[in-house]
């Protein structure tokens, strides 16, 4: 959830870069921009947030000054017919709601599709050589201009998944495995 905030957060500040001309006028400027961000059509949902958390589209300002269709209709409902209405919107929420998941499922089935065709499986046998990277909460981590790798191991064992146990070249075996994203091949 955070992460979302902090990507909703960089969007406005987008909005309000465009918007604003120096750093003195953004809080006048931040309703509107707000009311962009709420009201634009996400791509990975479908919908806009507004229409999400509310069911209904947002009136923007320009709708009430130059009346829209959906305006001039809702004007000549009765009071009765128009509550009728709302709540028949009301009704369709959950529906509406159900399609953004839906598009939402299908948008990241999409991306990690996109982001997959990239990714190259890499396969380790046992007696491989291979350098483990150096993460930098470990204590070799020792700055800037430290390496990056260290080794060369041999893999013992691949583990079902992609782990590897690690042997030292005097043969000393690491009980604990390690992923096969943290190593790379070592060619002699």
């Amino acid at each position: 959830m955070n992460g979302a905030v902090e990507a909703a957060n960089k969007n406005i500040n987008k909005i309000l870069r465009k918007m604003v001309e120096n750093h003195k006028q953004w809080h006048e400027k931040l309703p509107f921009a707000l009311l962009g961000y709420r009201t634009i059509v996400r791509t990975s949902t479908g919908a806009t947030p507004y229409l999400v958390v509310s069911g209904i589209e947002a009136i923007i300002p320009a709708e009430v000054e130059i009346p829209s269709l959906r305006i001039m209709q809702e004007a000549e409902l009765s009071d009765a017919q128009w509550i009728r209405s709302h709540y028949n919107q009301l009704d369709l929420i959950d529906g509406k709601r159900m399609n953004v998941v839906c598009h939402g499922q299908l948008y990241q089935n999409t991306m990690s599709k996109a982001f997959n065709k990239k990714v190259k499986l890499r396969q380790f046998t046992p007696g491989q050589l291979v350098l483990k990277r150096i993460f930098p909460h470990q204590d070799e981590a020792k700055g800037k201009f430290s390496p990056n790798w260290q080794g060369p191991y041999m893999v013992h064992r691949v583990l079902i998944g992609g782990s590897l146990i690690l042997a030292a070249i005097d043969v000393e075996i690491w009980p604990k495995p390690i992923n096969s994203d943290a190593v790379k091949r070592y060619y002699v």
